[in-house]
């Protein structure tokens, strides 16, 4: 396969971040890995490689490999193992607790997510909940965090969705749904 004329193509962290972190641009690493077989290699393979013989760190080991397998082909972005994950932030003008209680609270939540029916699996208060979504069958997570005096931050993370075309519907009602949450509680 031949290298991409740009690593961003892919979505990539820059060249100078990852050369400054791992010695090498994204086009010197897709050239090591395509000599070393990884075209043909699964994810664990390709890190295996990226670990054993050329020393890199655990996060670097799969930054270089998904962006690997993006470059190349094999992997779509926002596709996991399980299926395709996307994610999704917000920093809002409120404090945490505040915002950890708009998504505790059934009836609050109502007011920006409408009728959701979300089932809390487990919460750790003011840092993250997990839900059973509306589906049954895909994975939510909403992680909190203060950011400075009066603000704090959200971060949506859906899992296991099924494919591309899901990722990017639910990208998008993620946005959306938090520029509600955000006009619920600013206001």
């Amino acid at each position: 396969m031949s290298t991409p004329s740009r690593a961003n193509t892919a979505g990539l962290m820059s060249d100078a971040a990852v050369q400054a972190k791992t010695g090498k641009t994204w086009r010197e690493w897709f050239k090591i890995l395509d000599g070393e077989g990884a075209g043909k290699m699964d994810h664990k393979g390709i890190v295996a490689i990226l670990r054993e013989r050329h020393g890199m760190r655990p996060w670097w080991q799969q930054m270089v490999t998904v962006g690997y397998e993006q470059a190349r082909g094999m992997r779509e972005k926002h596709q996991k193992p399980g299926g395709f994950e996307i994610s999704r932030s917000q920093t809002l003008d409120v404090p945490l607790s505040k915002l950890y209680a708009a998504w505790e609270s059934a009836k609050t939540r109502s007011l920006w997510l409408g009728d959701s029916k979300l089932v809390v699996r487990k919460a750790t208060p003011r840092k993250s909940m997990r839900f059973t979504w509306v589906d049954g069958k895909t994975s939510l997570e909403a992680r909190f965090s203060a950011k400075g005096q009066g603000k704090s931050v959200v971060t949506v993370q859906h899992g296991k969705l099924p494919d591309a075309e899901a990722a990017r519907r639910m990208k998008a009602y993620w946005g959306e749904q938090l520029d509600h949450l955000k006009g619920v509680l600013e206001k």
